[in-house]
């Protein structure tokens, strides 16, 4: 067996009980999809100013992590965002591969994470795309004193977070470039979240480390030698990415739309107050040092899409990285739909951004 394999064999089996429902290739059904067009083009009448109401109240999200791409939900929170535009939302930390089995039950509304939708969905759950908060990876892997090279972790091991997320796709992509077999040459150690994978690392029962600001940027800071800035080599994969179930997101297009217009209140004042996006970060993290929450600040500034359109290119690096039969027949379309992503993008992201976001 294929050690690529295991990776959905592991969502498989989080996921049966949730049946396959997937549609094929090419997205959502005709009828949910006239929903959400509806929803997307719907405008306040002329003169009004009341935006359409969320069908939902109330929205539990989860989040893999509360790193630095998170800070401007938490701020969406904390200056009542969300509340403008009608929402309440609640926002809790679980793994990908327990937020992809919530998902698929309808237990948590959305997730804000990395590439476990997709991985889920191969293996049976009904799950989408609709908004790229973030596309351009802040991972690095980072080595143990004298492993400086990609090559030098052949027989050794990487902590990572769990299967199937982003930290484990940018590992397949770069153990096919170096001519390397993720299972066969490197063992990959698997852990909940970030913190519990960087504190593997540190205590000496990894050889090497993948994760986000700020955990990469603490190891950094601690003398480790960095392999591979995935930000610099460019990569880009879906994450975090918004995501959740077809039938959620045919139900409930208005309630996404303003839980995005809530996210992008959220990151104006992110941009406009780094102090307090520091002091965010440094609450939900208990991160302390203050040059590892300016460094994380800077790279944040950079990955932070102001356009929420997803990019087909992240879903396809995401299926090439599994290389498994299955994803590499998929056709990316089949994972996203942005037709209330780019309604919010060219309705609102514009107006809050208009130096970098064209309607």
């Amino acid at each position: 067996m294929s050690p690529k394999v295991p990776v959905l064999i592991v969502m498989l089996g989080l996921l049966a009980a949730c049946g396959s429902n997937s549609p094929a290739a090419g997205g959502q059904p005709s009828s949910s999809a006239s929903a959400v067009t509806r929803a997307a083009s719907a405008k306040p009448a002329s003169g009004a100013t009341a935006e359409p109401k969320p069908e939902k109240a109330k929205l539990t999200l989860a989040l893999p992590a509360d790193d630095a791409s998170a800070v401007p939900i938490r701020i969406a929170q904390d200056l009542g965002y969300f509340s403008k535009h009608g929402l309440e939302v609640d926002a809790s930390i679980v793994s990908a591969s327990t937020a992809a089995q919530a998902l698929a039950s309808g237990s948590v509304d959305m997730y804000q994470g990395g590439t476990t939708p997709i991985v889920a969905d191969l293996a049976g759950a009904d799950l989408i795309y609709v908004a790229a908060t973030v596309d351009k990876s802040t991972l690095t892997l980072i080595g143990a004193k004298g492993i400086t090279t990609f090559g030098q972790l052949r027989g050794k091991s990487v902590a990572t977070t769990s299967p199937g997320a982003f930290g484990e796709i940018a590992l397949r992509l770069s153990a096919k470039k170096y001519g390397l077999e993720i299972g066969k040459d490197i063992k990959l150690l698997y852990h909940p979240h970030s913190t519990a994978s960087l504190t593997t690392f540190l205590s000496g029962q990894a050889d090497a480390f993948i994760g986000p600001t700020p955990y990469n940027t603490i190891a950094e800071n601690k003398g480790y030698p960095v392999i591979i800035d995935y930000f610099k080599e460019g990569l880009r994969i879906p994450g975090p990415a918004l995501s959740t179930s077809r039938a959620f997101y045919a139900k409930n297009p208005n309630a996404i739309r303003a839980y995005l217009m809530g996210y992008l209140d959220g990151l104006r004042k992110t941009i406009d107050d780094p102090a307090l996006a520091k002091q965010t970060e440094s609450k939900h993290t208990k991160v302390t040092d203050a040059t590892v929450l300016d460094s994380d600040y800077k790279v944040n500034l950079q990955t932070w899409n102001k356009d929420l359109r997803i990019d087909p290119k992240s879903i396809q690096n995401v299926l090439d990285g599994l290389g498994t039969p299955q994803a590499q027949a998929a056709d990316p379309k089949r994972f996203y739909d942005n037709t209330v992503a780019a309604a919010v993008t060219r309705d609102y992201a514009a107006k809050l951004f208009p130096s970098d976001v064209k309607p």
